[in-house]
């Protein structure tokens, strides 16, 4: 999911005839995306669900964002990314999209559990080695598992991720607690998933639990397993992403050992959507790149 850009909401705010009719649109687009093909799979004492897409050799695992579904914030990945060359999975982490019930919780190890349970997932799906693509949170969640398990993480590529959360962070994400700020194009896809209330409540718990993490733990979300990474890493960040500021970025460059790093000048925090087929021609050169070269620029 895209951390929202601040702007007016349709249904919170009453806008016109002609912005409800595009709302509409979209969210007969998202159920579409949402319905669509789609298995559920035991793991972990869950349900989760999933999609697979392609006939490749290489597997490639596509994470979602907080509070997403991987057909939802995956899909210019999912449908975009070679399936000649690439096995493409993607799904919806525990007590999030379709993966409920149970409805979602957030323990101070919830990232570490959503990187056990993708793990577990490749495995039932029998991926015993795979790429990792991650965004937002599912870049912390990639992190953790490339760090957990090197013998079947082959590369991992990350997106508006972070390693650890400061009070400024904290103020950017509390900006955004009330959802009808968000903008249409950002909430559409979450109240399809959700419906207003409940998806309220879970962003506002979202909030909450990274507070919780920098009080508890002061600010450490996957420092250390940066320092634990071995495969080959690639670093993209969007210049303008004002919700992961560049700082972030740099930190993991300079704690991943040979990462490397590509800055896209007009990216904000959801650039594979909104410049996704350049952004998929930089994952498909990292991807295709040979098993021990960490630099593809």
């Amino acid at each position: 999911m895209a951390f929202p850009f601040l702007y007016f909401s349709s249904k919170c705010t009453g806008l016109s005839t002609l912005v409800k009719a595009v709302d509409a649109s979209m969210r007969r687009v998202v159920a579409r995306n949402i319905a669509s093909e789609g298995s559920k799979v035991a793991v972990n004492g869950v349900e989760l669900r999933y999609d697979q897409t392609g006939k490749g050799n290489h597997a490639v695992l596509l994470l979602p964002g907080a509070l997403g579904s991987g057909r939802v914030d995956m899909k210019p990945q999912f449908e975009g990314l070679s399936k000649d060359k690439y096995t493409l999975v993607t799904f919806d982490p525990r007590g999030y999209g379709k993966s409920r019930p149970p409805d979602r919780d957030f323990p101070l190890d919830f990232f570490h559990r959503d990187g056990k349970d993708a793990a577990s997932l490749m495995s039932v799906l029998g991926h015993d080695r795979y790429s990792v693509l991650g965004w937002s949170d599912g870049a912390i969640t990639g992190i953790i598992m490339a760090a957990t398990y090197p013998d079947h993480v082959q590369k991992l590529l990350v997106w508006g991720g972070n390693a650890y959360v400061t009070k400024k962070d904290l103020d950017a994400y509390e900006a955004t607690r009330d959802i009808c700020k968000w903008s249409e194009r950002m909430r559409a896809p979450m109240v399809e998933l959700y419906d207003e209330e409940y998806f309220q409540k879970l962003w506002s718990s979202w909030i909450d639990s990274m507070r919780q993490i920098w009080s508890e733990n002061r600010t450490d979300l996957c420092m250390a397993d940066c320092r634990r990474i071995t495969c080959p890493t690639l670093i993209i960040h969007g210049e303008k992403d004002f919700m992961v500021p560049i700082e972030h970025a740099h930190y993991l460059n300079q704690n991943i050992r040979g990462s490397r790093v590509l800055i896209m000048p007009e990216g904000k925090h959801n650039l594979h959507m909104r410049y996704a087929e350049e952004f998929n021609q930089h994952a498909e050169i990292f991807l295709d790149s040979s098993a021990n070269q960490n630099s593809l620029l």
